[in-house]
């Protein structure tokens, strides 16, 4: 199917995110409007430490309106690599560096209305190193046994869908 943009307008900037209107050339002739979500691309860190725990932030989130228990995750800075947003995030989120990083894979978080595209990363060799975290940022950390984390996200205890994904993601590491 041949589908084709014909013209991006921005019509709202925030701190986070624009707005675009997208007009869009259909394959049988027609076109449409869409409203797009221009963000940038992110980072989920699916922290493993020596005594086989995962690492978890619980934070407010407008969007659910309650506190939810995810693992760090952020958005990249402009042109940040996604391993050095990575590297960044679980500085500033749990206080652990990374003695190495797996890439274990990548998705878009909400493909039919934003262009934010994640990459999932598995962090080991964790070792002391806080950065300071955002002025916006009021985190609670949670230290989970990885099989118990691995039930969870089976038994639909996580309410955040990228924790859910990138948890799946590295079931076969942990």
């Amino acid at each position: 199917m041949n589908f084709k943009i014909l013209n991006r307008e921005t019509v709202y900037k925030s701190r986070a995110f624009n707005i675009q209107k997208v007009a869009l050339h259909l394959p049988d002739d027609r076109t449409t409007t869409y409203d797009l979500v221009d963000h940038n691309d992110s980072v989920t860190v699916v922290p493993f430490d020596q005594d086989g725990n995962l690492w978890f932030v619980r934070q407010y989130r407008l969007g659910a309106q309650q506190m939810l228990l995810e693992l760090p995750a952020g958005v990249l800075d402009n042109k940040e690599p996604p391993e050095e947003g990575a590297r960044r995030e679980i500085r500033e989120e749990i206080g652990q560096a990374a003695g190495q990083l797996t890439l274990l894979g990548d998705f878009y978080l909400a493909p039919g209305y934003a262009n934010e595209h994640m990459y999932v990363f598995l962090a080991t060799n964790l070792s002391h190193a806080p950065l300071d975290a955002d002025d916006d940022e009021f985190l609670e950390l949670e230290a989970i046994p990885a099989k118990k984390a691995l039930q969870m996200a089976r038994e639909g205890q996580f309410k955040d869908a990228k924790t859910v994904a990138a948890l799946l993601m590295a079931e076969k590491y942990l």
